[in-house]
């Protein structure tokens, strides 16, 4: 992967992540280029990072990798803008477009072409993220385990079996900080009602879930077994977890992830249907 030219079209925050995330590990920031529409944004991002400004025609007949980083109502005009420059050439195209189905990809860029979709999220931006990834049948193994390094450099990544897959990652890591940030505001606004000061009380969620997200993530304890750690029978801990379960709370999530799933199914839908 170091030695690969990258292309990024579109210079946002995302993309922005991945090159740092990239430069991190160790990529040279010369064999990085980025096109993006917004000139300002682009030469501020090429010189605080010594990274290439690019046109997409550069990126489209230069770089061994070209990831997409444009929003999905963008991606016609940027596939547009890209497309020419990839006649006779098969450099891996990575979107990170939500919604935007390989198939139009294909349709847009060509389909023998090795196309992947990524699913990242935001916690991407502080290189903690967790990204999903799928492929159509030209890209390689080899291929694949470059894409899994280059979103690895922003935090976790792993490839799914099927592309509907990445409507359920969607529904979990990528909808996921905001039902954590619910929750948090849900505790904290509870442990003020019962007149901690609202401040402390912010700071003291804040710690907790991240010391939890940390005690979970290195451990190699399951999650039951690490709650049950916390919960002594008859005490503070169980009294909250059954009430909990009073509240139906395993339903209510059940619910929330199958309604952000349908949702994410449906907006491809809606994309495939309004292509050109």
């Amino acid at each position: 992967m170091a030695a690969r030219k990258i292309g990024f079209i579109g210079g946002g925050n995302m993309a922005r992540a991945i090159v740092l995330g990239l430069i991190a590990n160790g990529h040279d920031p010369k064999r990085i280029a980025v096109a993006d529409t917004d000139s300002a944004k682009l030469h501020a991002l090429a010189s605080e990072h010594g990274i290439n400004a690019a046109s997409h025609e550069q990126i489209g007949r230069s770089c061994e990798l070209i990831v997409l980083a444009v929003k999905p109502q963008a991606m016609t005009e940027a596939c547009s803008a890209l497309q020419p420059a990839l006649r006779g050439r098969a450099p891996v195209v990575m979107s990170l477009a939500a919604g935007t189905r390989l198939a139009r990809l294909e349709h847009l860029l060509g389909a023998k072409l090795p196309l992947a979709r990524c699913m990242p999220n935001t916690p991407a931006l502080l290189g903690a993220g967790a990204t999903a990834l799928f492929a159509n049948r030209h890209v390689t193994a080899e291929q694949k385990r470059e894409l899994e390094n280059l979103m690895n450099s922003v935090g976790i990544s792993a490839w799914v079996e099927r592309e509907t897959d990445l409507d359920i990652v969607t529904a979990l890591s990528g909808s996921g900080p905001a039902h954590f940030f619910l929750f948090m505001e849900a505790l904290r606004d509870a442990a003020a009602r019962l007149g901690l000061d609202q401040d402390l009380a912010e700071r003291f969620t804040c710690q907790t879930a991240l010391g939890a997200a940390r005690l979970a993530s290195r451990s190699e304890a399951p999650l039951a077994e690490l709650r049950a750690q916390v919960t002594s029978p008859g005490g503070t801990t169980a009294a909250a977890l059954a009430s909990f379960e009073q509240g139906g709370l395993h339903e209510l999530v059940d619910a929330a992830v199958a309604a952000a799933a349908a949702r994410a199914n449906e907006l491809a839908m809606l994309t495939d249907e309004g292509r050109p």
